[in-house]
């Protein structure tokens, strides 16, 4: 059926066009030889619906070719997807919005949308031989992991923000931001301890055993310490700490049950990844081989010795150089600076200039 793709469809095929919706999903029956086959209907999202379209293609009176044609929209044409596949082997084809959009303007209503004239454009469509065929049920379940896994990460992040600004309502200065001495991650064992005891003593200062006491994991004494020492020298607690105290515990069960949930996801990702030809990539193919297609920045610099000059361009805003006389090192770091040894390693570039 793959080998059908991208080649116009004859005359006597019957084109089914879906144009999937929350409630309804409307469908268009057509062919090139008799045009549109009765009336353009609505059917249920439901099992009903696909029983009464596959009682409307049985009483089409064609018996040749089927072609089905699907409006990929979000995750709403998937139920249907996969009982069309599993009734018509084969015979369902994906096409993006953007096709659809692109085939009403061909048919002159791209400023006009409606279900029928979607319809219409997906005829149009399948007349040519586009779309593409369904994922298999094992990508399929791939990337519906992959797409949990990032709502999860989204989540977190706001989570992680909020739990940042409770703290530091609590306890101010304790979670400082990155620059400004050690930062408190909430992810590790030391972090959740810090949370667990701001919620417990209403963000009074811990002690070391309390927070040894309270770690998820392994959390070392000189850490535990550290983190006592400097919350004796915050400011005390507003005078609403038992409320923000309870509001904290909540949301650090929250973020207990987002983590067990990321854990789960990856558990599944892995497991479905090893059901598919997919891999993770740690690294950019052909980045190494081929580093010049990447941005690059030129500039020339001029050794504090006044000795000579130096022109240089790296696909990063950062040059490392050597004085044309004088063989002294210097560097201009960019607005979006990163090191060359990041640069290394993110990159497979072993250049320096």
């Amino acid at each position: 059926m793959a080998s059908q793709l991208q080649r116009a469809v004859g005359l006597e095929t019957l084109l089914v066009a879906i144009d999937p919706a929350k409630v309804t999903h409307r469908v268009w029956l057509a062919t090139g030889a008799r045009g549109l086959i009765g009336e353009p209907v609505s059917l249920p999202a439901f099992r009903e619906g696909v029983d009464q379209l596959a009682r409307l293609i049985a009483a089409s009176g064609v018996a040749s070719e089927l072609v089905i044609g699907v409006e990929a929209t979000g995750s709403l044409h998937r139920p249907w997807v996969a009982e069309l596949e599993r009734r018509f082997p084969g015979r369902v084809r994906l096409l993006a919005p953007s096709e659809t959009k692109a085939a009403r303007a061909q048919l002159g209503s791209r400023r006009f949308k409606t279900d029928d004239r979607d319809c219409a454009a997906l005829v149009w469509l399948l007349r040519q031989g586009l779309g593409r065929l369904p994922e298999p049920p094992a990508l399929e379940g791939l990337l519906g992991a992959v797409r949990h896994r990032r709502q999860l990460v989204d989540e977190l992040k706001i989570l992680r923000q909020r739990l940042h600004g409770q703290l530091n309502v609590l306890c101010p200065g304790l979670s400082a931001p990155q620059g400004h001495g050690r930062v408190l991650d909430l992810l590790q064992p030391s972090g959740q301890a810090v949370l667990a005891c701001a919620a417990a003593f209403a963000g009074r200062p811990a002690s070391v055993r309390s927070l040894l006491a309270r770690a998820p994991g392994r959390l070392s004494r000189n850490s535990a310490s550290y983190w006592a020492q400097r919350w004796r020298r915050c400011l005390p607690p507003p005078s609403d700490a038992e409320l923000r105290a309870e509001r904290l515990t909540l949301d650090l069960e929250r973020l207990q049950v987002l983590l067990r949930a990321l854990a789960a996801a990856d558990a599944q990702t892995a497991a479905l990844l090893a059901q598919t030809d997919g891999q993770v990539l740690t690294s950019l193919p052909g980045v190494a081989v081929e580093p010049a297609r990447f941005s690059v920045y030129r500039w020339v610099v001029r050794c504090c010795r006044g000795c000579g000059l130096r022109s240089g361009c790296v696909g990063l805003p950062l040059l490392v150089s050597s004085c044309n006389r004088c063989a002294r090192s210097f560097s201009r770091v960019g607005s979006r600076a990163r090191s060359v040894g990041a640069r290394r390693r993110r990159w497979g570039s072993g250049l320096v200039f």
